[in-house]
């Protein structure tokens, strides 16, 4: 009896040990981020910011969001209203038809600086594909590893970026992102969060933008050159005047 009962006790103690390293899926980590920031708010409130003088407004709709910029140019009000792959420009009101290369680009760029304001919202969408890397520790903290990809369908035409997100194994927030681009001859840059605020329950985040000194480490190793200090201060993106209010298109 006694050996049964040391072989019950060595079994239930490889199973606790088993259960301490496995570490949940992409999905789960996504979830739980989604619920810690306030993401699933994005689709009950209009949302609105300054980023480099010009003001970003997101609107719930009954499928997706209605995303414009807007500012002044000289003595002109600009606002541009992303609409399928392009956008409607108004000038002082008017419409004003755009080149079709052109409405593309600013329709890109209008959803790029809405996609980093909502993060992690959006990393459950119908194209993106998720896959767990594991756990790393960076500056102390542990972090989940989670690697991004998009399918071609609904991808947008940015699908072949690979992006990757680290989210605190504590508070499930993503401290850090790294992503890879291919326009304008490629490359990748790695951000690190601060300035955390909620407004009405909704996290924001002003970034760190850097990018790597050696061009040839993948995307997914942008962490390893961030803790080595191997990575190149670019810019600073920060959000002012955000602003958060119900507008449900119900």
């Amino acid at each position: 009896m006694k050996i049964v009962f040391i072989f019950l006790i060595t079994i239930l103690f490889l199973s606790c040990k088993i259960n301490e390293k496995k570490v949940p899926t992409a999905q789960f980590v996504v979830n739980k981020s989604m619920e810690a920031s306030g993401g699933y708010l994005h689709k009950k409130n209009k949302t609105s910011f300054i980023f480099r003088d010009k003001k970003y407004v997101s609107k719930p709709q009954k499928k997706g969001f209605e995303l414009s910029r807007s500012y002044k140019q000289d003595s002109l009000y600009i606002e541009d209203v992303k609409y399928g792959k392009g956008v409607k420009r108004f000038v002082d009101g008017t419409f004003v038809k755009l080149h079709d290369t052109l409405s593309v680009a600013y329709a890109n760029s209008i959803n790029s600086v809405h996609y980093f304001s909502k993060l992690p919202f959006g990393l459950n969408d119908a194209a993106v594909h998720k896959t767990m890397l594991g756990k790393v520790t960076i500056e102390g903290r542990e972090y989940y590893k989670i690697q991004v990809t998009f399918s071609e369908k609904d991808g947008g035409d940015d699908f072949e970026d690979v992006y990757i997100y680290w989210i605190n194994t504590e508070t499930y927030l993503p401290d850090f992102l790294a992503y890879s681009f291919a326009v304008n001859g490629g490359g990748s840059r790695f951000r690190v969060a601060f300035n955390e605020r909620y407004i009405n329950g909704i996290r924001f985040v002003d970034y760190k933008n850097y990018k790597p000194k050696n061009t040839e480490y993948p995307v997914q190793d942008l962490d390893l050159l961030y803790t080595k200090k191997e990575l190149e201060l670019l810019s600073t993106i920060e959000l002012k005047k955000i602003t958060v209010t119900p507008d449900s298109y119900n």
